[in-house]
């Protein structure tokens, strides 16, 4: 199911290849971030002419809009939004926690109303791994509690609690629907633990090693990125990892600016989701080698370069910072579209040149040469 292909000789760093249902996965990947059935702005074509060969969805956003008999009628997700790759779906509870109202943790699951219409849900661990196979998703994660930062001690540590005992209900559903074929589940799909614990070391490493016992088919570090320092983001990363199993893949969820990749790979992680690419794209915002630009700036009123010289995306290869500067200010659609065309192509191919940088024990090397680069 993982492979670790090579291991830098000088850190934590490997490349990898993870196979799902719908094709194998080369690691350390970065997952454009497709909520809702799409990755903003972009069509499949383009994600697909990107690199990119895994996105993510989210099974809060689609089990409330358009709704699961919506997405079974059409085949399940892939045939719905016709995505033949790889698909990654989170449980949402992110998104329950922070956009839900009316809400109310139990023992037996998250009671809430909808962000959407107000309609009162209650989802169980197991009733979010139901979703996710009737979705079809390729990995699929487990309901849980992720805290805001800062969080004292005591909440983090009965939240913890609780995730954890949501964990392994999800793997026991997951199991019973797996190998009891309660539903139809077709290929190898895969369920990855939430390892939460807020900033505290001691309860990372307790997540980390309760997660593990369970045998879930890799791993992913919960609850950063939440607005803590990124010192402390890379500290509780790297107690988490320390304890989690060197065969299976780790994925830090919601992790994204390039600086932070170099860090986390580092530290071994293979897979990266995040919103920045497209979002702050639609703000302006194009990631480069050579740094950020924000494109709206006057500066780039007459600049006749690419976004970047280096790059050999389709927009810089047509396009020039005048123009594109040009289409922000005029609120046409084409300059939100044309920029995140290019980050999201920046963010895959980054991936891919630290993926081979790590085959050829350069990794470092790459590291050193963003260092300073502003982002």
């Amino acid at each position: 199911m993982f492979k670790i292909i090579h291991k830098d000789k000088f850190t934590n760093a490997r490349a990898g290849v993870l196979e799902t249902a719908h094709g194998a996965i080369e690691t350390p990947v970065f997952m454009p971030v497709g909520t809702q059935a799409t990755v903003k702005a972009l069509s499949n074509e383009e994600v697909k002419y990107c690199g990119a060969n895994i996105i993510l969805g989210n099974a809060y956003h689609l089990y409330l809009r358009p709704g699961m008999e919506i997405i079974k009628n059409a085949g399940g997700l892939h045939k719905f939004m016709s995505w033949d790759k790889a698909m990654l779906t989170d449980s949402g509870g992110f998104q329950i926690f922070s956009l839900a109202k009316l809400m109310k943790v139990k023992e037996e699951g998250v009671e809430f109303n909808s962000h959407v219409d107000g309609s009162r849900h209650f989802l169980t661990p197991e009733k979010v791994v139901q979703l996710q196979c009737e979705l079809g998703s390729d990995i699929m994660m487990p309901l849980d509690e992720c805290l805001h930062y800062p969080s004292t001690k005591d909440k983090a540590e009965q939240s913890l609690a609780l995730t954890n005992r949501w964990a392994k209900r999800a793997k026991e559903e997951f199991d019973k629907i797996v190998t009891g074929h309660r539903l139809q589940v077709t290929g190898k799909r895969l369920l990855f633990g939430i390892a939460q614990g807020s900033t505290y070391t001691d309860l990372r490493k307790k997540a980390a090693e309760e997660l593990a016992s369970m045998n879930f088919d890799g791993y992913s570090i919960g609850g950063l990125s939440v607005g803590e320092p990124s010192e402390l983001m890379y500290e509780m990363m790297e107690n988490a990892v320390r304890y989690l199993p060197l065969d299976k893949p780790r994925y830090t969820m919601g992790v994204g600016m390039p600086h932070d990749f170099f860090e986390a790979i580092e530290k071994g992680i293979d897979m990266f989701d995040c919103v920045v690419p497209t979002r702050n794209a639609r703000n302006g915002a194009a990631y480069t080698n050579e740094g950020r630009i924000i494109i709206r700036n006057g500066e780039y009123s007459k600049d006749l370069k690419p976004l970047s010289e280096s790059c050999d995306c389709t927009v810089c290869k047509n396009y020039s910072r005048s123009y594109i500067r040009h289409l922000f200010n005029t609120e046409e659609i084409l300059g939100l579209r044309l920029t995140s065309l290019h980050n999201v192509y920046f963010y895959v191919k980054l991936l891919d040149r630290i993926r081979e940088a790590i085959k050829e024990d350069r990794f470092l090397e790459l590291k050193k040469e963003f260092k300073d680069k502003v982002f």
